[in-house]
């Protein structure tokens, strides 16, 4: 079973679930087009591909039009998504550990959907910096934890406030989620907070510091949007 099976556990094939997630990343692609400005010559990293193969899974891959410039990293072996993806390079990666590539080895560093996994918040703060530190550009997304349905549980409202999402995950057998080492849920204020200390990181650091910036993206519910992202240039 591929390692991240559990994230589609509440989005089964031809569900309502999983066309709103097509809707959303397909929104997201559409976003970091917009924001990162891709041309053809630039190779891009993408970090936490899925060996899921659906059509709401891996967005970056199915959709450019340049899929060999593209260097995929993923937890497992990648079977499944080197046989859907084969002009795709594919690196299998440590989790929480430094990125196996060059300062600048990309233009552009990309990661959807693993931030609000990485188990704690120094482990965040290393993940943004480094995509940073491998890429010019980067372009990072998660789940907002302001959208009406949680992400991972299908949980409507009850997570808003950790308490009563601790009661709903208990009732529901979802206990799971509840922990930092599985799901931190993101806010665009949390985004922000981890764009500062990035960029104190990298004045500290006596680096060149990118400026950044943070928006709403997925399905597009303004303060409720599906997803959020946080983009350094």
């Amino acid at each position: 079973m591929p390692v991240d099976q559990q994230y589609y556990r509440e989005v089964a094939s031809g569900s309502t679930a999983e066309k709103l997630l097509i809707a959303a990343r397909d929104r997201i692609y559409q976003d970091f087009i917009a924001q990162m400005q891709p041309c053809a010559a630039d190779e891009i990293l993408d970090v936490g591909v899925s060996d899921v193969i659906n059509d709401g899974a891996n967005v970056l891959e199915r959709s450019y039009p340049h899929q060999h410039k593209i260097t995929a990293c993923g937890l497992g072996e990648g079977i499944g998504f080197k046989a859907a993806f084969p002009l795709c390079r594919y690196v299998q990666i440590e989790p929480n550990t430094r990125l196996p590539f060059d300062d600048n080895a990309f233009d552009v560093a990309t990661s959807n959907a693993v931030l609000e996994h990485a188990g704690s918040h120094e482990n965040q703060v290393l993940l943004v910096e480094e995509l940073g530190r491998v890429a010019r550009r980067v372009f990072i997304t998660v789940p907002n934890r302001f959208f009406p349905v949680e992400h991972h549980t299908a949980i409507p409202l009850a997570h808003y406030l950790d308490g009563t999402f601790r009661i709903a995950c208990m009732i529901a057998g979802k206990s799971e989620w509840t922990d930092e080492q599985n799901l931190i849920l993101m806010t665009r204020k949390r985004l922000l907070g981890l764009a500062a200390l990035v960029a104190k990181s990298a004045s500290a650091k006596s680096s060149n510091p990118k400026s950044a910036a943070v928006g709403y993206t997925g399905l597009s519910l303004g303060l409720l949007s599906s997803n959020l992202y946080l983009a350094f240039r």
